[in-house]
């Protein structure tokens, strides 16, 4: 590996590596002292929309602990309000005029990120000013189809079932709505990289909750067009499918190059159905980081033994951190990660 690439950027890229790169979902939270001190002062779309703000949320366990990337602090809704829907937090995302005909899919207005979003851009220049030296930012957007789950719900669910019979009931407004959301979502990344950020992500939430016919027509339709303007960036591209295990082989062939897997699967076996072409990214289930220092350990260890030895392992959290979580244990997987996943022979192959 070249000295000048960073852990993080030589994985996605399936290089080796001199110890297993880690950063978690949601690393910038409720789950730090210092966060919850910054969001008593200020309401949660202030952060979002101050670049000030969001940059330092963002630095914050970059401070505390040795991560291999940042994530830049936002939500995936904030687009969203740049292309005329009106939203808030409650805390949860509440869309006020939920998307359900086709005149209210053809009233989005086309995102001009500079335009609409430029607080988000702001946002990145800050942060990437502010980083340790060789550690990438990571910009990124929801999935098109999540997306679509809280434009036509109105509100988080556990069902989606709001959105998911739109796409049976008017599959084709469900189509051209996904068209448009993937044209944003395309244009928002685009944006990010060209304002500093080193890799991109879409978060795809919701879209475990699909059968795989549907998850190819809807999901995937979005996935594909958003992701075609995105390599002339330049940049590594993921994607992570929350509840994804079932869905592996229908995202083997996407034009990305790292995806993100929840905890509900081996990462052995995904790295199967995946084949050689792609890195993965995962899997430790957010519940273990309440286990004991030794359990913990334990628990890492399994997902570095799944990941196995070919380069292209990013080690994360199978869904985001969870607020309760003690800082102390991050500490300790970081730590013990690195440490266990340093003893290589040179080809990326983690040592007994």
């Amino acid at each position: 590996m070249t000295a000048t690439i960073p852990p993080f950027l030589a994985a996605c890229r399936r290089q080796p590596v001199p110890y297993t790169p880690l950063w978690i979902m949601r690393q910038a939270g409720r789950y730090l002292p210092e966060y919850r001190r910054v969001r008593s002062q200020a309401e949660f779309t202030t952060l979002l929309r101050s670049p000030e703000l969001a940059a330092e949320v963002t630095l914050q366990p970059l401070r505390r602990f040795p991560l291999d990337a940042a994530i830049l602090f936002s939500d995936i809704m904030t687009p969203l309000q740049g292309m005329g829907v009106s939203l808030s937090f409650e805390p949860g995302p509440v869309v006020h005029e939920p998307i359900r005909t086709d005149a209210s899919v053809d009233a989005l207005s086309q995102l001009v990120p500079e335009r609409d979003v430029p607080f988000v851009l702001e946002s990145i220049r800050l942060v990437r000013a502010g980083l340790p030296a060789g550690v990438p930012l990571i910009g990124f957007a929801g999935a098109p189809f999540t997306l679509l789950c809280y434009l036509v719900c109105g509100r988080p669910s556990k069902e989606f079932g709001a959105a998911r019979s739109f796409l049976y009931s008017n599959p084709a407004a469900a189509e051209r709505l996904i068209d448009r959301l993937a044209d944003a979502m395309s244009a928002y990344l685009r944006a990010q990289a060209a304002a500093g950020a080193q890799a991109l992500m879409l978060f795809e939430s919701w879209a475990g909750l699909l059968a795989p016919p549907q998850f190819e027509r809807f999901a995937l339709r979005g996935v594909r067009r958003a992701v075609a303007g995105l390599r002339e960036a330049g940049v590594p591209l993921i994607y992570y499918v929350n509840q994804g295990s079932a869905l592996m082989e229908c995202v083997a062939d996407l034009d990305l190059d790292v995806i993100g897997v929840d905890w509900r699967s081996p990462l052995g076996t995904v790295r199967r159905k995946l084949g050689p072409g792609k890195a993965v990214q995962g899997n430790l289930d957010p519940a273990a980081l309440f286990a004991s220092p030794e359990d913990l350990r334990r628990h890492a260890g399994r997902v570095l033994d799944e990941a196995g030895g070919a380069p292209g392992h990013i080690f994360n959290l199978g869904h985001g951190i969870w607020p309760e979580t003690d800082p102390d244990a991050v500490a300790r997987l970081i730590d013990y990660v690195h440490e266990r996943s340093s003893r290589q022979d040179g080809t990326g192959a983690v040592a007994p």
